[in-house]
């Protein structure tokens, strides 16, 4: 039996609460794979499209009625995981049963700490909410302190940072719920970011990337995979041109290397390769593995994916 972390993207859940009902149902399957071949599976997910749209609705109900307070982005974020955790549990529920498997599945409204003085608070990258005018945003910098840059020429957008993740507030609850055999969903959309004040936690507005998450995650479950799903079956450098080459395994040198040289895409193939990177040189005998969703199991196997692996 192996122990194995899964991050799935939210961009895979769909963008409305509709299309995602009908996208968990094949999410669903791959996952009931690796547990039917014998696995302890705990499931990580993004929360991008769906986070956005709970924030605007928020923000937009706020800005046209008086007596609508604003919404925090941390509650947001702490929504957008009941709902996702709410439809991917019964579709994992479902299809457990379909198999005539019996295995609860649960989700954890997962905290995870990062720290109050992290350079990415400094520099906030991640685009938020509303599109609006110049003069709008200006005012909304006056009146909330938020950050607002221009995004490719459709107006000016909130941003926030994006801190790397310290720990997960719950892992007592999701180590005693994975003993129990259960499949536990947790760390949605990387967490609700908060800091510690004393003996109190506080939310604050950031975006933590789920990747990174999932192999804090992943670290602290003591897990022996990590996977890392995304829209192909493996990694390649020269992406897209003629000497374009998908890779079957990575030691962490030729990791870095690559990231080195720039063949990653920042905000997509990027973080994944280096969470994926940091799980892999955590500790012995950890695997971290990036492929596509439907061949998460073909991947366990060898028969698929980029394997990272430190074999030193």
């Amino acid at each position: 039996m192996k122990k194995i972390v899964v991050a799935l993207g939210g961009n895979a859940l769909g963008k409305t609460p509709t299309e995602q009902l009908e996208l968990v149902k094949n999410t669903a399957k791959p996952i009931v794979d690796l547990v039917e071949a014998g696995n302890e599976v705990i499931l990580a997910h993004g929360n991008g499209p769906q986070v956005g749209m709970i924030n605007l609705a928020m923000q937009t109900a706020s800005e046209s009625e008086a007596n609508t307070p604003d919404m925090p982005f941390p509650e947001c974020g702490a929504m957008s995981q009941g709902y996702i955790g709410y439809h991917l549990q019964n579709a994992i529920r479902e299809e457990l049963a379909v198999r005539q498997i019996k295995r609860p599945v649960s989700t954890i409204i997962t905290q995870v700490i990062v720290d109050k003085n992290d350079p990415a608070f400094e520099h906030p990258t991640k685009p938020i909410g509303n599109f609006y005018d110049f003069e709008h945003a200006e005012s909304l910098m006056d009146q909330k302190g938020w950050h607002m840059v221009e995004d490719a020429g459709r107006g000016y957008r909130r941003v926030v940072a994006s801190p790397k993740p310290i720990d997960v507030v719950e892992k007592e609850t999701i180590l005693k719920l994975i003993e129990q055999e259960q499949i536990v969903i947790t760390v949605g959309g990387g967490g609700i970011p908060v800091v510690q004040e004393g003996y109190a936690l506080v939310g604050v507005p950031a975006v933590i990337d789920k990747d990174f998450a999932s192999a804090k995650l992943a670290e602290i479950v003591e897990a022996d995979y990590l996977i890392i799903l995304t829209a192909v079956d493996q990694v390649a450098i020269n992406f897209g041109k003629e000497n374009e080459e998908w890779l079957d395994k990575l030691s962490p040198e030729i990791a870095k290397k690559y990231i080195d040289q720039g063949h990653f895409a920042p905000g997509s193939m990027l973080p994944k390769v280096q969470a994926a990177l940091q799980f892999a040189t955590s500790g012995s005998n950890r695997k971290a593995l990036i492929t596509s969703l439907e061949k998460a199991k073909e991947g366990i196997e060898g028969k698929t994916g980029t394997l990272i692996v430190d074999e030193g």
